[in-house]
């Protein structure tokens, strides 16, 4: 699908929907290509644990702290 770039901003939502389905949108101006929209693919899969042991959480961290809690309630 090729759309001109007024076009695209106007229809931006619609455009990224129909990219991430498979279709692959040339978005031009002037009749000259500009940019392809194209689904996202992932490289690889994030790994967990990176930072374990690099840092620990100090005691208390979740416990309420009454001047805070003082601002908000």
């Amino acid at each position: 699908m090729t759309v001109n770039i007024t076009e695209a901003k106007a229809t931006f939502s619609e455009l990224v929907a129909r990219a991430s389905s498979g279709e692959r949108v040339v978005i031009v101006k002037n009749n000259l290509p500009l940019a392809d929209l194209v689904p996202h693919t992932i490289e690889k899969p994030r790994e967990l644990g990176l930072a374990k042991g690099l840092f620990t959480v100090p005691e208390g961290f979740d416990e309420s702290d009454p001047e805070t809690a003082g601002i908000f309630y």
